[in-house]
């Protein structure tokens, strides 16, 4: 059983993406972090992925999780691990 891919849009400044991050490695979570201002496109993408335009914006898998708060709220109820866990 493999883990699914964890994908974050962030930007290096952003306090809630410094929130999600501390949340995934507290997890042990190996994550794919795309910086919205260094790669070109990648807001775009980020907006056509989430609907959202704010970060960050988390996907596990094709799973669109949400921001900070979401995984946070999804943590909270216990339901994030299961997620981190399953196959793609």
């Amino acid at each position: 059983m493999s883990a699914p891919q964890v994908v974050m849009y962030a930007t290096g400044w952003c306090p809630y993406c410094q929130r999600a991050r501390a949340l995934l490695q507290s997890k042990g979570v190996a994550f794919t972090e795309i910086d919205i201002e260094a790669v070109d496109g990648a807001r775009d993408a980020m907006r056509a992925r989430s609907g959202r335009t704010s970060v960050p914006q988390i996907f596990i898998g094709d799973r669109h999780i949400g921001g900070f708060d979401d995984t946070k709220a999804l943590d909270d109820r216990g339901e994030l691990d299961p997620l981190l866990t399953e196959l793609p």
